[in-house]
């Protein structure tokens, strides 16, 4: 077996640049396990984030259409959001995030793991879950920040799009990928 060197940095110290709402930036100096000083390093302090493959009674995925101001680009992705601090789990933060952007509730969640956007810079992770049995139980109340238009398809839609480059989220292609997985529908 081959031993594996411990690679963790120390922090030395860590400065707030700009905190408000959701977003942290921070500047760290950390220390190697060498010795050597990397300073400045910085860091984008985020909540944690939930994501689903979400299927109706009907075997139909949800997704939603809506504009990303970052890169200018409106596009499908899968339903998700930000963990508030009211959540209990994360289970409750992915039912919560479903609610209110599509109107859908679920009869069962199944987690399918973590990933994270950018482990260099990032703090933050993204949990990846298959919901099952959404029946729709109101419209949809999304914050005052989001326009969402919601559209059922199939998988096999979705396999088209994913084949064709059509998600941009590289979040929320990993869920479909892990999800598609799970139902038996992708195998390696």
């Amino acid at each position: 077996m081959v031993e594996e060197r411990d690679l963790r940095w120390k922090t030395v110290s860590s400065k707030s640049l700009f905190k408000e709402n959701w977003l942290n930036i921070r500047v760290d100096t950390c220390e190697k396990p060498d010795g050597s000083i990397v300073s400045p390093y910085y860091v984008y302090d985020f909540p944690n984030w939930v994501c689903a493959f979400a299927l109706t009674t009907e075997g139909e995925v949800i997704l939603e259409r809506q504009y990303r101001h970052a890169l200018q680009h409106t596009g499908l992705e899968l339903p998700g959001g930000c963990v508030d601090p009211t959540d209990k789990s994360m289970e409750d933060a992915i039912a919560r995030e479903l609610l209110e952007e599509t109107g859908y509730a679920f009869d069962h969640f199944e987690t399918l793991g973590i990933t994270s956007s950018n482990p260099s810079t990032n703090s933050n992770l993204m949990y990846m879950f298959l919901a099952t049995g959404g029946k729709k139980v109101q419209d949809p109340t999304p914050d005052p920040g989001e326009d969402i238009e919601i559209n059922l398809v199939s998988i096999d839609e979705v396999m088209t799009l994913l084949r064709n480059n059509g998600f941009m989220q590289s979040m929320h292609v990993t869920t479909m990928f892990r999800a598609l997985e799970k139902l038996g529908k992708l195998t390696y």
